[in-house]
């Protein structure tokens, strides 16, 4: 058995909302890079290029890549292994969140849903938990905007809807997001479960590297399937017509019950900020 003091869960939330909200990841850049090259609209062009320059700004300055640096999403898998002392787990993640926001400056966004009370800090954070094998802790902090999560949707679809059915509910979504929210979007679709659980999968579906499809054939095939349809939409960066209105499209699945499909949109706008680390 493997002992992590709780004030670690601290240190590295802390750390990660600040480094989520001002750089992106690699993969983010290069996708980015590569939507300028292959969009054919000179307003989108222009439009990428700045998102380009803006991501160079906050890596130079230290600012926040957005305004809104969004509610603290936090994914946790803990290997079964692993004991935690010292107090609480998830007033240690709150806790992380608390001098992240203060210490980096960042916006607080987060408030009571029906009085609107803002809580000052940006806390409670969203927190997922995953137990795993082995003696491993794995932190995944997004901060998510409320632009592009108040265009993600969640329903169940009758199953002889099938893929076309969900192809549809898919397009229907990012049409109405890609002029809502700032785009070049990702798309996380999360198919089966519970509804619960289709949203759940949608949203996980997001941490997945940009450019890297699905380990299952089929579902890679459908996710460059769906890209190419939600791009030949037209919509374009910030929904002002061209070649990109999406970057990339993953696929999550779980088995669900045999009179109900339901499936999930998760829409993610282009400051897609995931940040990760172990202990």
């Amino acid at each position: 058995m493997r002992e992590i003091k709780v004030e670690r869960l601290t240190e590295v939330v802390k750390r990660l909302c600040q480094e989520a909200c001002v750089y992106l990841n690699e993969d983010v850049e290069a996708a980015l890079e590569r939507a300028y090259m292959v969009e054919q609209s000179p307003l989108g062009r222009e439009i990428i290029k700045q998102l380009l320059q803006n991501k160079d700004i906050a890596k130079e300055t230290g600012l926040p890549i957005c305004q809104d640096t969004g509610i603290t999403i936090v994914f946790l898998k803990v290997g079964q292994e692993v004991h935690f002392i010292g107090g609480s787990i998830e007033e240690a993640i709150n806790e992380g969140v608390r001098q992240g926001y203060k210490e980096g400056y960042l916006r607080k966004s987060v408030c009571h849903p029906l009085t609107r009370e803002n809580t000052k800090d940006n806390t409670p954070a969203i927190i997922h938990y995953e137990i795993v094998p082995g003696d491993k802790v794995e932190i995944i902090v997004m901060p998510k905007g409320a632009g592009s999560e108040n265009k993600s949707t969640a329903t169940v679809l009758t199953p002889a809807a099938g893929l076309e059915g969900i192809e549809r509910f898919v397009c229907k979504t990012v049409e109405e997001a890609a002029v809502n929210t700032c785009g070049p979007l990702i798309v996380g679709v999360g198919i089966g479960g519970t509804i619960d659980k289709a949203a759940l999968l949608a949203k996980k579906a997001l941490l997945r590297p940009l450019g890297k499809w699905h380990d299952n054939n089929r579902l890679a095939a459908l996710e460059m399937k769906w890209l190419k349809v939600l791009n030949d939409l037209g919509y374009g960066p910030l929904g002002l017509g061209g070649r990109v209105t999406c970057l990339d499209v993953h696929i999550e699945v779980f088995p669900c019950h045999i009179a109900s499909l339901p499936v999930a949109v998760n829409v993610q706008c282009h400051a897609h900020r995931v940040k990760k680390a172990c202990l």
